[in-house]
């Protein structure tokens, strides 16, 4: 199943010294010719992505986890 995916959506992984995060990107970003709007179009995706996630309930019980 990743093969597949990895064929249908290009992937990224993301690393900072807390969080690492591996996404398949659906959005074809080719359709923006400048680079520069590229990036703060996909970084503006990745913003309304982890506002979307903030308001589910996958986030509450993974914050959850963290209880004793």
């Amino acid at each position: 199943m990743d093969d597949l995916l990895e064929e249908l959506y290009p992937e990224i992984t993301l690393e900072t010294d807390d969080i690492i995060m591996s996404l398949s990107i659906k959005k074809d970003y080719s359709k923006i010719e400048d680079s520069d709007k590229r990036k703060k179009e996909f970084i503006s995706d990745l913003k309304d992505f982890i506002d979307e996630f903030a308001e589910t309930p996958e986030s509450d019980a993974f914050m959850r986890y963290y209880d004793d």
